[in-house]
């Protein structure tokens, strides 16, 4: 059976992206497009012919009007924490990619979504994933880890949703990490974030980069470099594709696409 799906933020790079991931797989059908940045205008302006005649909508009464069973978020943490409260309240899936939620917004969310499901991940991308849980599997072996991320320059969090999930990934895999040396700091945020005990984060802001990341572990006489990039945002489709598909057999809220990968 067909899954009908609507996309918050439908004008914006991302979320343009996923109306034409939904459009072309063979199991979901996009039935509705919110963006009060772009209402009035054709979906196929921004997001080109393959998504068909739909126009971007100003409010998310079109999605229940639509029919939408599932519908995918990629907007900003304030517009996200009230899409996420329309779709509770209306029983409708939610799979989100938006990020900066803290654990206050968490428990919200777990005591709101009782009649449909929603799954939140950082990244959704699969190679992301995989980067994560190669990291936590080398962790119990190093007496040292960095994270270093990198976004484009209009990511307005820092650290990343990705960033943050894989610190706490590697702290889950040990405990046991050396005392940082530093002293003296000449600049401040020179060493970054202690995200978890032991754990530091560095954020790069760049022009031109798209989503990347590397875990640097080391020990005596080596280390350890795992990294993950991604070009494109086509990258993250496969993964809100699967996660749209797996929903609703996801009761309440899901945190992380590793989940839906049995990792």
């Amino acid at each position: 059976m067909t899954i009908r799906v609507g996309v918050f933020g439908a004008g914006g790079r991302m979320g343009s992206t996923v109306c034409q991931a939904v459009a072309a797989d063979r199991d979901l059908e996009l039935v509705a497009a919110v963006d009060p940045h772009h209402a009035g205008l054709d979906l196929s302006a921004v997001a080109g012919p393959t998504v068909g005649d739909l126009q971007i909508a100003h409010d998310a009464d079109s999605l229940a009007a639509a029919g939408a069973q599932v519908v995918v978020d990629f907007t900003h943490l304030d517009a996200a924490r009230a899409n996420l409260a329309w779709l509770a309240d209306a029983g409708i899936h939610a799979v989100v990619g938006t990020t900066g939620f803290d654990e206050a917004d968490l428990a919200r969310f777990r005591s709101e979504f009782t009649r449909s499901n929603c799954v939140i991940a950082p990244n959704f991308a699969i190679g992301a994933i995989l980067m994560m849980r190669l990291a936590a599997d080398a962790a119990p072996y190093f007496e040292t880890a960095e994270v270093i991320e990198y976004h484009h320059d209009q990511k307005v969090d820092a650290p990343s949703g990705t960033a943050m999930l894989t610190a706490e990934r590697i702290a889950e895999a040990s405990a046991q990490w050396a005392d940082d040396p530093t002293t003296t700091t000449v600049v401040e945020g020179a060493r970054g974030g202690e995200a978890q005990p032991g754990v530091r984060i560095h954020s790069v802001r760049m022009r031109g980069m798209v989503a990347h990341q590397e875990v640097v572990l080391g020990t005596t006489g080596q280390t350890l470099t795992i990294r993950h990039d991604s070009y494109d945002r086509t990258s993250f489709m496969p993964g809100v594709v699967m996660a749209a598909k797996a929903i609703a057999d996801r009761p309440g809220v899901t945190v992380g696409l590793d989940v839906l990968l049995d990792l």
